[in-house]
């Protein structure tokens, strides 16, 4: 299975235990691309619309593409608002009417998924003369001890490795910025981040974990081992904890 269709597989699971995004982040990103009410936006991977809701409540005409058909239904039930349209498609397979362009695209820890020979153009292509495309994600801190110890000898015993999540792709450090450049179809890049703390317990946490791509993948009996550790170690530790995230927005104009 394609690792990035995995998560249709835990939709209803994956509606309750990932978190949403800040308001900071939605309401600058609205201010950003200069949006009114009634302006056609364009979310790419709404997932379970965990960023859907903020945009949709705010009287935009919402067009949200997600490939999963499971997470598009619970989407759509989140949302509650019969003006949004969800389309079960991909960005690279989807085909628009042909008089369709958009003051806003947004991507909310998506983006990484698309073919970049496709992304950025299709996008630039999409947008308004000087619409905006934003994409932004959450990056996880370094959790305190002695749990990142505790975390780091489960993962290494099970799977042999202790890497950085993939969610350090939306660092600065990371290539968003030179995704924007190379495809030469936007302005400079914004970029904005937003800091928050991420109150789990056991319970939440292991759902959390379930979601997770990398791990939809393992073999079920590993992953069975991996979440009664990790469930342990936070119940011998009170049984809650703080992890310190931060979500990291960019943002570019289409080049006039």
């Amino acid at each position: 299975m394609d690792q990035g269709r995995t998560f249709n597989r835990v939709a209803d699971l994956y509606g309750t235990a990932r978190p949403g995004y800040p308001e900071a982040l939605v309401q600058d990103t609205i201010d950003f691309a200069r949006l009114c009410p009634g302006d056609s936006v364009l979310e790419v991977g709404c997932g379970a619309g965990q960023a859907t809701v903020s945009f949709a409540q705010r009287g935009y005409r919402l067009t949200c593409l997600d490939p999963g058909d499971a997470l598009i239904k619970v989407a759509r039930e989140r949302v509650l608002d019969n003006s949004v349209q969800f389309v079960n498609s991909t960005f690279e397979s989807w085909q628009p009417a042909p008089s369709a362009s958009y003051r806003l695209i947004f991507a909310a820890q998506s983006w990484h998924w698309i073919p970049r020979e496709i992304s950025f153009v299709k996008a630039a292509d999409l947008l308004d003369q000087d619409g905006v495309l934003s994409v932004f994600g959450h990056v996880p801190g370094t959790l305190a001890e002695p749990l990142y110890s505790e975390f780091e000898a489960i993962y290494r015993r099970h799977t042999g490795r202790w890497d950085p999540p993939p969610e350090t792709g939306y660092l600065p450090s990371g290539p968003l910025v030179k995704w924007f450049d190379a495809a030469g179809r936007f302005d400079t890049v914004i970029h904005k981040s937003y800091s928050w703390d991420w109150k789990l317990t056991a319970a939440s946490f292991t759902s959390f974990v379930r979601t997770r791509s990398d791990h939809q993948m393992m073999p079920a009996s590993k992953l069975d081992s991996i979440l009664r550790e990790l469930k342990s170690a936070i119940e011998r530790h009170g049984d809650s904890f703080k992890w310190p995230y931060e979500t990291h927005l960019y943002m570019a104009r289409r080049k006039c």
